[in-house]
């Protein structure tokens, strides 16, 4: 089956899923799109191993487009790009308390992009674990889950604090090292070897850039480690690649 009709399938599987139509668009770029946004609006149910074997050819070609990137190094690192490119044992993802991802279809945040690099079957697990939990995931705990289409084995998952204000609060900011010392936590729990970070609750979650930084190097620097080699500081924009720079 050619690539464009691979997309096709799953296409109308995940509109007949969601019972919605939309005119199929020519171009691959196009299809890709649509499929993203049905991915983000798909609620989760079980589906067939043939609409999940579609899926993961379609996101696996785009992961070997776009490039996995490996870093060899060991200790603190600075990496800038695309998160979902990074070949480790665990990326982490800035999640809302539903721990489902983003359902906003082709949202930009870093949620949207790690649920539609790995596949549906990322929304499915998460939903298993917040079904058993029973509530909202807190402020500054984590989760963890397999990474599927991503280079990446894992995910961790976990809710930073949300700064209405603009200025956090000594409660926040504490809340914010919490994220950290619960994916550390959480990786050492699964022997992992290496971990890459975003930048939890900046952007759209509003914790300022500088300070969020600050936080994010004091917490792991004064973690203790064992099995974890290899800490990696993704960042995205420029002025978060200069904050951490000089940080580190």
């Amino acid at each position: 089956m050619d690539r464009l009709a691979n997309i096709n399938k799953v296409v109308e599987h995940l509109m007949a899923d969601e019972g919605v139509q939309y005119r199929m668009p020519p171009s691959l770029a196009e299809r890709q799109r649509l499929l993203r946004a049905l991915m983000n609006m798909w609620q989760p149910h079980p589906v067939s191993q043939e609409l999940i074997e579609a899926q993961d050819r379609e996101l696996q070609r785009q992961r070997e487009e776009k490039g996995v990137v490996v870093l060899e190094d060991e200790g603190l690192l600075l990496w800038q790009g695309d998160i979902t490119r990074l070949k480790v044992d665990a990326i982490v993802n800035a999640a809302n308390t539903q721990m489902l991802g983003c359902w906003v279809p082709l949202h930009a945040c870093i949620d949207n992009c790690i649920h539609s690099a790995a596949g549906i079957q990322l929304r499915a697990e998460c939903d298993q674990l917040m079904k058993a939990q029973g509530h909202d995931e807190p402020t500054g705990k984590a989760k963890i889950t397999k990474g599927y289409n991503l280079p990446a084995k894992y995910v961790i998952h976990t809710v930073g604090p949300i700064i209405e204000g603009g200025i956090p609060t000594p409660e926040q900011e504490e809340q914010l090292a919490s994220c950290y010392r619960s994916c550390l936590a959480i990786a050492e729990e699964h022997q992992l070897r290496s971990i890459a970070f975003c930048c939890i609750s900046t952007g759209v979650f509003h914790f300022p850039n500088q300070r969020a930084a600050e936080i994010a190097t004091e917490t792991v620097r004064n973690y203790p480690l064992h099995s974890l080699k290899t800490i990696i500081f993704n960042v995205f924009l420029e002025k978060d690649y200069a904050i951490y720079q000089k940080l580190l």
